[in-house]
């Protein structure tokens, strides 16, 4: 079957959060938590090469408004993760690299500075990887974070995924600097 034939929600809630599919207008909120996090972002450049340009509202509006044609089309389900009480983005997430013919997924995420160390991205996590197993039979789910990115890992761990490995000099910082990455797995 091909899979922009396949229906399934554009919205999941949680306990705290609202994770939904961006959409045209998203893009302001999303400029304001990116800016504010771009800092710490750019700490791994071989991970999150996006991180490394100088944010825009404008290009923001556009990764939104493409991120809702592409949840359409199924070729990559952009997320975006709200506080549920007030409306306030947390970060971003979503499952990429999508192998329809398993169906496989990578899970990625980030998350406002301001919010780190609440357990938020966990909870996003966690609600996607139940979303996928149940909405989209998935048999693999996996997160890739960099070796040195320990907040990132944590969460992976957290949301119950086993790290298979560590790749040694796998990625390249912008700088020659060579990083080493962790794959974690879910499987159904």
């Amino acid at each position: 079957m091909n899979p922009i034939l396949l229906d399934f929600p554009d919205e999941i809630t949680t306990k705290r959060l609202i994770i939904r599919c961006p959409r045209a207008g998203d893009g302001l909120a999303m400029h304001e938590a990116k800016t504010e996090s771009i800092r710490q972002l750019r700490q791994f450049p071989a991970s999150l090469p996006w991180a490394m340009h100088e944010p825009t509202a404008d290009d923001a509006e556009i990764f939104c408004r493409q991120s809702h044609a592409d949840f359409m089309s199924r070729s990559n389900l952009n997320m975006l993760v709200f506080l549920k009480e007030t409306g306030q983005i947390v970060g971003a997430s979503g499952l990429h690299r999508i192998d329809w013919e398993i169906p496989k997924f990578e899970i990625g995420y980030w998350c406002r500075t301001s919010l780190h160390g609440h357990g938020l991205i966990t909870e996003a996590v966690s609600a996607l990887s139940q979303f996928a197993f149940e909405h989209l039979k998935a048999k693999r789910l996996e997160i890739i974070a960099d070796d040195l990115n320990t907040a990132s890992w944590r969460v992976a761990e957290k949301a119950g995924f086993e790290l298979e490995g560590i790749l040694k000099n796998e990625r390249s910082a912008p700088d020659g600097t060579l990083r080493n990455t962790r794959i974690y797995a879910r499987t159904a």
